[in-house]
């Protein structure tokens, strides 16, 4: 199979028969052998319905249903482990992703060699200040933390080689920095292509204030994860080492400073009265806890198996 097409979607039933029309005429124009796989990421309205309807019509619709909601990353994981073609595109459900721009992916992706290609929507139909600006810095503070030159993360539309989504873990919403995570399996050829966005045709968006806050903090997670996930022990030890040392170095240097004190019987003060003591103290106890945590961490890293572990409800198509 040439391509598989991945759409998470939620309480997006308007937009579906549109959306599969749309792709269709794309997908036999250019005589691709293609699957579209639709997973139902817990939605409250007929979007299951019409998925059902659709995969009884199209032998190339597929199904997938959450029992509830649980994000756009875990959809995309449940859609990654289930799809066929040798290359894989993304795209979101709300008609502002072309599939004329599935051709042109595709071709970067077979012919050019890239592992992966991120869209960039240049110009967006989004609000300024509430979508666009913070996108924009988002953007920034990703490239210079992760070194990977691309204007737009978090462009739903991206192509893959197979093997790039079947060797990545897509959780919590590291769907923002999916390129960083291609990058971190191993995957260093990552493109970038200008995409046409258009104006969000029905409903609204399922995206709220919260994103501003999980956003960063994903970020920092990511970042942590590509460079410390399978050694966390390097970054508490390390860390945890460097401030018990400054810790006793430092009380010993008092405890030194008392004794050489009373030797000369000069005036004293309690240890206890000087206030570095107790800077001291906490740094001790401060490193030691950091270098707990490197062990604990270490321990977490190895047990964890049920991350990715979602509830299906339903499934449909694909003999």
């Amino acid at each position: 199979m040439d391509i598989s097409i991945v759409v998470p979607l939620f309480n997006e039933e308007e937009s579906l028969p549109e959306l599969e029309a749309w792709i269709r005429r794309v997908m036999e124009a250019h005589h691709f052998s293609y699957e579209i796989l639709f997973v139902d990421d817990g939605s409250r309205d007929g979007s299951w319905d019409v998925v059902v309807r659709l995969a009884q019509e199209q032998p190339t619709v597929r199904g997938i249903k959450f029992r509830r909601n649980y994000g756009k990353s875990a959809a995309l994981n449940r859609g990654f482990a289930a799809v066929k073609g040798d290359v894989v595109i993304t795209m979101d459900a709300d008609l502002q992703d072309s599939p004329e721009e599935v051709p042109e992916l595709y071709r970067m992706i077979t012919e050019e060699g890239f592992d992966m290609v991120s869209g960039w929507k240049r110009k967006r139909y989004d609000p300024v200040l509430t979508k666009n600006l913070p996108s924009k810095f988002f953007n920034w503070t990703a490239r210079q933390m992760t070194g990977i030159h691309l204007h737009d993360f978090n462009c739903g539309l991206k192509a893959y080689r197979q093997a790039v989504v079947k060797s990545i873990e897509v959780y919590g919403d590291m769907h923002r920095y999916i390129p960083v995570l291609a990058k971190w399996a191993g995957f260093k050829k990552i493109g970038e292509k200008v995409v046409q966005h258009q104006e969000r045709k029905y409903g609204t968006t399922k995206f709220g204030i919260e994103r501003f806050i999980r956003g960063p903090l994903d970020l920092l997670s990511v970042v942590f994860i590509s460079k410390f996930g399978k050694r966390p022990m390097h970054f508490f030890g390390m860390w945890g080492a460097a401030i018990f040392v400054l810790g006793f170095l430092s009380a010993g240097y008092i405890g030194v400073s008392k004794l050489y004190r009373l030797s000369q019987k000069l005036p004293t003060i309690l240890v206890t009265d000087n206030p570095y003591f107790y800077i001291s103290l906490t740094c001790m106890i401060i490193g030691t806890m950091l270098f707990l945590s490197g062990f604990l961490a270490e321990l977490v890293s190895r047990t964890a198996t049920d991350r990715n572990n979602y509830l299906i409800e339903k499934e449909i198509g694909g003999g």
